[in-house]
């Protein structure tokens, strides 16, 4: 790279990442507090937060990225523009080329940093979440034993224990169970512990409550008493894992045993088309600031701020193409429009880079009806009688 290039290339890298790095941050932290609840009410510790928050960022970053980008080009063009450094560049006799190439390169790798994100980190960053998360709500004795505050074990099942004692022993046990929905059972017992090897909370000296749909109640005292968690303990144990969580090569072939892939074959096939389109991101939406910000205008015409624009119709195309991901799970026709949006895209912004054409903001109906009226010769240039005077 020339002189100039290295210079615009290292302004614009510099801007993206104090863009992208306090983007990240916000995104980051919001993501992460998700999961605090789940990390203190199962009892692990901050190092296990701290590893869940970092595996986090692989699915943070390729969704903040392009948009860092364009703040960080449009932001340096437009201080080069306010600087008249573009001006300068332009009465020097430099071609355009010289502040597209820069940018293209930076984009470039880019592109290819968030293809290796999409398709190998974040699938593995996925994976390790799930299964981080599974083991926290399979470990009971942790959900279990906080006192005196309702614990949701699972879908209508809930847990209070009023003390917990030394040697594991747990007073004041109450279990409510309402997940059969012909009947719901109370239970009540004195004390109990959990037992981990059969996966059942042991409960002694208590009774149990049993509601019928028409509104009778049996009651039956007991002086023992295993509540089997052993179903659902397997069930909440295992990571489900879907198509988002798995790398290129499995979503190219993937198992035909898969349940996942059994409930939901074009989930496999709407992802693995948003790995091919996902990527192209940086690329494009750079050319769209480019296209905003790379000419030199001058501070007395009227214009949209570069940022507002590129960011704008970047927005809109980031949302066109969600929407097109989404649908094609349900659908194969969205599939086409997931590659026809970005590259109709691209084709626009590099048609107005090629010609060197200018983005101005639209004229009024009375502006457009004037300049037609002197294309056609109806009417004169404004100032054109003086002339001819002169």
């Amino acid at each position: 790279m020339k002189l100039i290039e290295r210079y615009i290339f290292r302004r614009a890298a510099t801007m993206f990442l104090a863009t992208l790095l306090p983007l990240m941050g916000i995104v980051w932290t919001t993501q992460a507090l998700t999961n605090v609840n789940l990390v203190t009410d199962s009892g692990q510790s901050i190092f296990a937060f701290l590893k869940l928050a970092t595996l986090i960022l692989p699915s943070v970053v390729p969704i903040i990225l392009p948009f860092a980008l364009v703040i960080g080009v449009t932001q340096t063009l437009s201080a080069m523009n306010t600087d008249s450094e573009l001006t300068v560049l332009n009465a020097a006799g430099s071609s355009r080329m010289a502040i597209i190439r820069p940018v293209i390169y930076l984009a470039v790798g880019l592109s290819v940093l968030s293809f290796a994100i999409d398709n190998f980190v974040e699938p593995y960053s996925r994976v390790a979440v799930r299964r981080m998360i599974a083991t926290a709500h399979a470990d009971l004795l942790s959900a279990v034993v906080q006192e005196n505050a309702f614990r949701k074990i699972t879908d209508g099942l809930y847990v209070q224990v009023g003390a917990r004692r030394s040697g594991g022993v747990l007073q004041g046990i109450f279990v409510a169970d309402s997940r059969n929905p012909n009947f719901e059972l109370v239970y009540y017992a004195r004390e109990g512990a959990v037992d981990e090897q059969s996966s059942a909370l042991v409960m002694k000296d208590g009774e149990v409550h049993r509601k019928l749909p028409d509104g009778g109640v049996s009651v039956i005292k007991f002086d023992s008493y295993a509540f089997d968690l052993t179903d659902m303990t397997k069930a909440v144990g295992e990571a489900n894992i879907r198509a988002k969580d798995r790398d290129l090569f499995y979503l190219l072939s993937p198992d035909p045993n898969d349940p996942a892939y059994k409930r939901a074959p074009l989930a496999f096939t709407a992802e693995l088309h948003k790995r091919f389109t996902e990527w192209t991101y940086p690329l494009l939406f750079a050319l769209i600031a480019l296209v905003v910000s790379s000419d030199a205008r001058s501070h007395r015409e009227a214009r949209v701020h570069p940022m507002i624009s590129a960011l704008g119709a970047a927005l809109v195309i980031r949302w066109m193409t969600f929407y097109a991901a989404n649908s094609a799970e349900d659908s194969v026709w969205f599939i086409p429009l997931m590659y026809f949006i970005p590259l109709a895209a691209g084709a626009f912004a590099i048609h107005q880079l090629v010609s060197n054409r200018r983005l101005d903001i639209p004229m009024t109906w009375r502006e457009k009806l004037s300049e037609l009226m002197i294309r056609l010769r109806f009417m004169r240039p404004a100032g054109a009688d003086g002339e001819q005077a002169s």
